[in-house]
């Protein structure tokens, strides 16, 4: 999770400068959502697998895809083959994200379970802290290439460390479940990444026909919505699509917040070097900001959650990430006031994520049934995802349309922001459908080496 982090963060400070080097403003949105769209296809492969077979081999899988497409990438001569080795990247990253998530939900204690949401959080603080202004001197040292390939062998040593421990957390017990044997079959699990695949490329219409021609945009819309949601709805809970009470509000929820803030967040460096004329330096000191306020945040929710319960975390999340890009928008602007704003917004909006993100998955796993636990995390991720790529998508679509206009990096950066903002209100008002108390726990999962627990 360590390495995964370092990379996102790592991109997110650097991509003005590949932009600059590789140049085409109109793929800087896509390095981030094809990341994206990749890592919800790879997060409902790893989830039905893990239930299936066990957490060992789809982990390895992705160990192996995440490293080629570091290769793809840091030798990539274009922005479009960038585009392909970050999505290539994305599935191997997303495996990483559901096996940990299924592990915390089948070995660890309902009790145990905020205590390691919090520690997966606490994996961003060391990439948070050095990530950006590492990957900004390797940049300036090096050059950009480096701060993919350099991440080969850490991939490679890291995943040894874990792969054994993953090989131990084996299949679930379906003798338990037989009216579910069907869902596991090998043909139900082609289907189902099929419909993942069917998704990622709805996505990818709906974010092409944004940064087309304008007359393109309602037809790639209802394109991209006609090869998408009808899969969507298969791959998560009865009536997620329209914010159903319980689980399946809790799900949309997930992917509303992430929209709202990764369409912020990938483009902090952006704002301050193109709008602010600050240095990649100013940039990724604000990437560090937002990573240590989301973190501290994680913890302040570990320490209250099961008093106060998950909804209320969710809803003042969702208040505190809306003033956070108010804020940032505000510092965007060119003269209205001083650049450090954005500094100041990106940490009020990584703090209402802290407060609300772990507090979505501690939700989901409370309502999961034991043998879905793996089926239901691949949901929750897969809506994560898609609010990543669908969120950054826009925001991008807006920007490269300024620029296309005229406009200034500043103002056109701002008035993408004022939609995201929009949004995490809306994300408030969905909050409204979560459950208002905890559910009761229920027994924990087999212990890593398969015995049985309380």
């Amino acid at each position: 999770m360590t390495l995964v982090a370092f990379e996102a963060l790592a991109v997110t400070t650097i991509l003005p400068e590949i932009e600059a080097d590789l140049g085409g403003i109109a793929w800087y949105g896509w390095v981030t959502t094809a990341f994206f769209l990749g890592t919800m296809i790879g997060i409902v492969f790893a989830g039905e697998q893990a239930d299936r077979r066990g957490a060992g081999p789809p982990y390895l899988l992705g160990l192996v895809l995440f490293a080629i497409g570091l290769v793809i990438a840091g030798l990539a001569p274009s922005m479009p083959v960038l585009v392909v080795g970050r999505f290539v990247q994305g599935f191997g990253a997303g495996v990483v994200p559901a096996i940990g998530y299924v592990a915390i939900g089948r070995a660890f204690s309902v009790e145990e379970r905020p205590r390691m949401f919090a520690i997966l959080s606490t994996a961003w603080v060391v990439p948070g802290l050095i990530g950006p202004v590492l990957a900004e001197r390797i940049t300036a040292a090096v050059g950009w290439r480096w701060v993919f390939l350099a991440l080969l062998p850490l991939v490679i040593g890291a995943g040894a460390l874990v792969l054994p421990a993953m090989m131990r957390l084996g299949p679930v017990d379906r003798t338990e479940h037989p009216d579910e044997q069907g869902a596991f079959a090998t043909p139900f699990l082609r289907l189902r990444l099929v419909e993942a695949i069917r998704v990622a490329v709805g996505a990818a219409i709906v974010v092409g026909a944004l940064t087309a021609d304008l007359w393109l945009l309602l037809p790639g819309a209802i394109a991209g919505a006609i090869v998408g949601l009808r899969p969507l709805s298969r791959l998560t809970p009865p009536g997620t699509l329209r914010g159903a009470a319980g689980l399946p509000a809790a799900i949309a929820s997930r992917g509303v917040l992430t929209f709202a803030f990764f369409g912020l967040d990938a483009f902090i460096p952006f704002a301050l070097t193109n709008g602010r004329d600050r240095s990649t330096l100013a940039g990724s000191v604000a990437v560090t900001v937002v990573t240590v306020s989301w973190t501290v945040a994680t913890w302040i929710q570990d320490r209250w959650i099961v008093r106060l319960g998950e909804a209320l975390f969710i809803r003042v999340g969702f208040g505190v990430l809306a003033s956070g890009i108010v804020t940032a928008a505000a510092g965007a602007l060119p003269g209205l006031v001083p650049f450090w704003f954005i500094h100041l917004g990106g940490g009020l909006a990584g703090f209402g994520m802290g407060l609300a993100y772990a507090a979505h998955s501690q939700l989901a796993l409370r309502s999961a049934e034991e043998h879905s636990v793996g089926a239901t995390t691949a949901s929750l991720q897969l809506f994560d995802n898609l609010g990543i790529a669908l969120g950054t998508g826009v925001v991008g679509a807006i920007v490269t349309f300024g620029d296309g206009a005229g406009w200034r990096s500043g103002d056109a950066t701002a008035t993408a922001w004022v939609l995201s903002a929009t949004v995490a209100l809306g994300g408030v008002l969905l909050a409204s459908r979560l459950p208002q108390k905890l559910v009761r726990p229920r027994a924990a999962a087999a212990s890593l080496g398969g015995d049985e627990g309380e």
